[in-house]
């Protein structure tokens, strides 16, 4: 009889032994957090600022790993196909899931299958802005000015491909304008040439865009979100012009898929309570982004999907062909 008492309780211990590892026991070593852009920049200092906070809440290290290069696709795939059990995070871009799949022919992750929703962190609305002389000062008049004054704007822009080069062919498709593009290997220089009217417009995130608001050398003419920003409340938004043309940047944070659910949750809770703290909302404030919380990994999942759907019509519509 003791035999098979001993026998069964082997066989209990080996059965346990298969059973995945719950929230409960994670993490019990380190946490990884991809990040696609290199050290020192905006998504590297946000993400640092979040594991510092989320290293506290899990009582384990949270390292950031930069893996920069080809437009956030190193990093991406380098995430996509780490081990799924939640020890590896990725720091995900607007770019890295729901754009390069509309831009680039071939990549090697699939930003849809590979990856799960774990929570949003914040998003960051871009600004047209015009110089002084330009005699215009929103969008309705500017698209007039352009179309009795042909060749007379210029969008000083990152680039056809890059997000304010699509946003200012997308301005132009909806309303029917032809402003023309000059593409900037580095967008300061394509600031200072619209602060010296070489190019009389630019596509700026708030912080850079703000010094030159206050010094009265550009004017805001539209904000590229759906709502206004208190801080610039007589700014009207694209959208009041042109219904449907909204563009903005953001982050959230991803896992590969196949992460067990009850670790996605788990992060979910922390990662809610690091952005609703004051601190963390201010911080991300004065880089120019802003968060409303986590949201849920359901909640997330479906914008990050309305995203991928909004993009494959915004490239459509402007006509670019992925390379």
């Amino acid at each position: 009889m003791s035999i098979l008492v001993r026998a069964a309780t082997l066989l209990a211990l080996l059965l346990l032994s298969f059973v995945p590892a719950k929230a409960e026991t994670w993490p019990n070593r380190p946490i990884k957090i991809i990040v696609s852009q290199a050290a020192g920049g905006t998504p590297d200092l946000i993400c640092r600022l979040i594991s510092d906070k989320l290293s506290d809440l899990l009582g384990q290290r949270v390292v950031v790993e930069n893996r920069p290069g080809g437009g956030n696709v190193v990093g991406a795939a380098a995430a996509a196909h780490a081990a799924a059990d939640g020890y590896t995070l990725f720091f995900a871009t607007a770019a890295a899931l729901v754009s390069n799949p509309h831009t680039f022919k071939t990549l090697p992750y699939d930003p849809v299958k590979d990856f799960v929703a774990v929570a949003m962190v914040a998003k960051n609305p871009f600004l047209i802005l015009a110089n002084a002389k330009v005699p215009a000062n929103n969008l309705p008049e500017l698209i007039a000015y352009d179309k009795a004054n042909p060749g007379k704007l210029a969008f000083a822009t990152d680039g056809r491909r890059n997000f304010s080069g699509i946003l200012a062919n997308w301005l132009n498709k909806a309303s029917g304008a032809d402003i023309l593009q000059v593409p900037y290997a580095t967008m300061p220089q394509g600031v200072q040439d619209t602060l010296a009217g070489r190019t009389q417009l630019t596509i700026l995130a708030i912080p850079s865009a703000a010094p030159h608001i206050a010094s009265g050398a550009l004017k805001p003419i539209a904000i590229s979100w759906a709502k206004r920003l208190p801080q610039y409340a007589q700014v009207p938004s694209i959208s009041e012009t042109y219904p449907g043309v909204e563009l903005t940047g953001w982050f959230v944070i991803a896992a590969p898929a196949g992460t067990p659910a009850d670790i996605v949750t788990r992060l979910n809770q922390e990662m809610d309570k690091i952005l609703k703290t004051p601190e963390m909302v201010k911080r991300l404030a004065d880089v120019g982004f802003f968060t409303d919380g986590a949201d849920t990994p359901e909640a997330t999942g479906a914008f990050v999907q309305a995203q991928y759907d909004l993009w494959s019509k915004v490239v459509h519509d402007i006509g670019l062909q992925p390379e």
